[in-house]
């Protein structure tokens, strides 16, 4: 499905992380307003937790988007047992930081009896693209992303948000607008994920910096998904979306990665900076 457009979609992804390294995980307000950054390129890391990274380079998490996306065009398919060693083998030599919910999924690979990772995280979103190469209806596309978040994010709000992202992102591809395509959906999830999808489309005019310390700027769904709707209700250009939104801090890749992607799946590419596009990894 949409085989033309995923390329697209992962590089904005992979873009709106490398973008985001700069300030990734930092979080106090006059740390950010000290960095030494230029917010109209990319930037090398400034947190501990990406110490020596250089600009053009990913933060974990779009290491391991990549790494998830050059496994489904080398397989052609999604077997999530060969994709989980492959995952395993990859992190057991990454020199980056691994998330918990990594390590947990690693543990559990390793035993059994040790507990499944039932993350929350945000982050999980972004790999989702990449299984439109593998789908050919959107039964199959749905199925498969129910597969990949079991994986390591078997959490009911992780399972909840990957479904109905994929609602969206195939009803922006279809040209529906973005805004339109979240109010629709969320009518049949829970009402917790309504009230972060509403709290922020209803936050488009106040601060971008106000309303996500408000909403929370950490890693979990709950914290960064009425963000990536204030991001997107608010701001017209992906160049604006990725500024305000990085120098606010936090996980501010995740709520970029997801907010890329559905801006691009309406926009185009073409949308994108080119300074932006000075990445060290290349989508192939």
């Amino acid at each position: 499905m949409y085989n033309d457009k995923v390329k697209d979609l992962v590089l904005a992804s992979i873009v709106a992380d490398a973008y985001c390294l700069g300030s990734h995980w930092i979080y106090e307000e006059k740390e950010l307003k000290k960095l030494p950054l230029n917010w109209n390129k990319l930037n090398n890391a400034q947190s501990k937790w990406h110490k020596g990274k250089k600009a053009g380079e990913l933060t974990h998490y779009g290491d391991l988007n990549i790494f998830f996306y050059n496994f489904i065009k080398k397989q052609n398919t999604f077997d999530e047992n060969t994709y989980l060693k492959e995952f395993v083998n990859y992190l057991n030599s990454y020199n980056g930081y691994i998330d918990s919910s990594s390590q947990k999924t690693i543990d559990h690979f390793k035993d059994n009896s040790n507990e499944e990772s039932k993350s929350t995280d945000l982050s999980i979103i972004s790999r989702i693209p990449s299984l439109l190469l593998v789908s050919n209806n959107k039964k199959e596309f749905l199925d498969n992303v129910e597969r990949l978040i079991s994986i390591s994010h078997n959490s009911n709000i992780s399972l909840s948000l990957g479904k109905l992202f994929s609602e969206v992102l195939l009803s922006v591809l279809e040209g529906n607008e973005i805004i339109d395509a979240f109010n629709k959906y969320k009518e049949d999830y829970s009402k917790d994920i309504q009230d972060l999808i509403n709290k922020g489309i209803n936050s488009k005019f106040l601060s971008t910096e106000v309303s996500l310390k408000n909403f929370g700027i950490a890693c979990s769904i709950k914290d960064g998904l009425s963000g990536v709707l204030h991001i997107l209700t608010k701001y017209n250009s992906f160049e604006d979306l990725m500024i305000f939104n990085a120098k606010v801090g936090g996980d501010n890749s995740s709520r970029a990665m997801m907010a890329a992607i559905l801006f691009v799946a309406k926009n185009g590419i073409l949308e994108i900076p080119s300074s932006y596009l000075k990445t060290k990894v290349k989508v192939v």
